[in-house]
């Protein structure tokens, strides 16, 4: 096994075959293999035996920045698109009860901006929604994430990172 520059797992076959056989592997749609006619391979017979399986994808080295990269792979996920255009920083300050919470909010947004992590906040609003209408239950809150209020205020976790007087820079940390 080994990762790209972007941290993407590419496989060999023994990899893959490990990775079914062990039940770790249950969508080759998500799999890269190192080796062209391996996969080609690979796909032809999955194709003809199972179809629900989809097919992995040859690893090709890109020349994205990481920037680009993780652009690119958050354009793709699954959100609603009320939540892609929805007005989080909008909704973030409506939120706030004091000018102390409005000042945290400010900096917090300015840190996001800088490391362009909107969308970010945008998912974790619908992914939280989704998981109250749900009735699903999640963790109280773990890491350096609980040193973000805007986290705290859309319900990623349930520790008020004013209150503890918690430094967003253990969560957003600068290079």
């Amino acid at each position: 096994m080994k990762f790209s520059k972007h941290g993407q797992v590419i496989l060999n076959e023994d990899d893959v075959f490990e990775g079914m056989y062990s039940g770790k592997i249950t969508d080759l749609g998500t799999i890269f293999l190192d080796n062209d006619e391996e996969c080609k391979k690979f796909n032809e017979n999955v194709r003809k035996n199972h179809d629900s399986l989809g097919v992995c994808k040859v690893f090709i080295e890109d020349d994205l920045t990481q920037e680009e990269f993780d652009k690119a792979n958050q354009e793709q996920w699954f959100m609603p698109e009320e939540y892609r255009t929805y007005d989080i920083i909008d909704w973030l300050y409506c939120k706030c009860r004091t000018i102390e919470e409005k000042e945290r909010v400010t900096q917090e947004l300015k840190l996001y901006a800088q490391h362009n992590m909107f969308t970010l906040l945008k998912y974790l609003k619908y992914l939280v929604d989704t998981m109250r209408k749900n009735n699903i239950v999640w963790g109280v809150g773990r890491g350096s994430s609980v040193a973000s209020y805007c986290l705290y205020l859309i319900g990623v976790h349930k520790v008020d990172s004013i209150k503890y007087k918690l430094d967003i820079h253990e969560f957003l940390k600068g290079e």
